[in-house]
């Protein structure tokens, strides 16, 4: 029993110390990064690609601050980050303002530091927006020199795709889903009403919290935050499959999605 037990230790401890300084498993639970990540989607995440925090150990005890062997993200990167607002919930998006940009965005086209990115329509397609079928567009981006990604969009006049301008402050990032018409992000502030853009401070300042909706913003992320960098979608299922159903693991998998490397 003892050298079970042993065993049992050992193996969990090592469990911990590659979950920790290594790679982290995440399963995608919403649409907000289509049409690079799909609901279903069961990714790794490199949690030594920016450094560790206190958010890189399980329930991000307080034992110390700001990051260690820290590295600053590139623009473009799809990162997972603990929900500023609590600290706990994990949200997965892609940086698209570093410390001291200006973003904004004016007919669903970004303009960063007053510099609209390239924004080049693709294929129109039937998507799911609330429970309703809606038209909606793919588009291809250049968020960086060499660094191109698909976004989708439904279209160019909602509220979310003409905004003021958002300064991220130092220490902070500032964020987007890919699917830009469903997503809350940092264009919109945690602290506000649904459809209120970001205004708060970096860090999030706690003395503010509030009963808010889980549907609300993010509003900017502080660096401490950051919990690693998307690498690849490793298995993929659609919906319909089912933990407690076996046959689904198979019928239901979509396998032309596993092993893709994420841009």
């Amino acid at each position: 029993m003892v050298e079970i037990v042993k065993t049992i230790t050992y193996a969990l401890l090592i469990a911990l110390f590659l979950r920790v300084l290594f790679f982290q498993p995440f399963t995608i639970p919403s649409a907000s990064m289509e049409p690079n990540l799909l609901k279903g989607d069961y990714i790794i995440v490199a949690k030594y690609a920016y450094g560790y925090s206190r958010h890189s150990i399980p329930l991000s005890p307080p034992l110390f601050k700001g990051r260690l062997f820290a590295h600053e993200p590139k623009r473009g990167d799809i990162i997972v980050f603990k929900l500023p607002r609590d600290g706990h919930m994990d949200y997965i998006k892609r940086l698209i303002g570093l410390p001291g940009d200006k973003i904004q965005v004016i007919g669903g086209v970004i303009l960063i530091n007053g510099k609209p990115v390239s924004h080049v329509p693709g294929k129109s397609f039937v998507a799911e927006n609330g429970g309703w079928p809606v038209q909606a567009t793919e588009y291809r981006e250049e968020i960086r020199p060499g660094k191109f990604i698909m976004t989708q969009q439904i279209s160019g006049y909602g509220s979310a795709d003409n905004t003021g301008v958002y300064t991220v402050p130092k220490g902070c990032y500032f964020f987007m889903g890919d699917n830009r018409d469903n997503s809350a992000d940092s264009r919109f502030d945690p602290g506000l009403e649904p459809g209120s853009f970001a205004a708060n401070a970096c860090p999030w300042d706690y003395s503010l919290d509030r009963q808010i909706g889980e549907n609300l913003g993010v509003g900017f992320v502080p660096a401490e935050n950051l919990v690693g960098k998307a690498q690849i979608i490793l298995l993929s299922w659609n919906g319909k499959a089912s933990l407690f159903k076996p046959w689904t693991w198979f019928l239901d998998a979509r396998p032309s999605r596993f092993f893709h490397v994420l841009k």
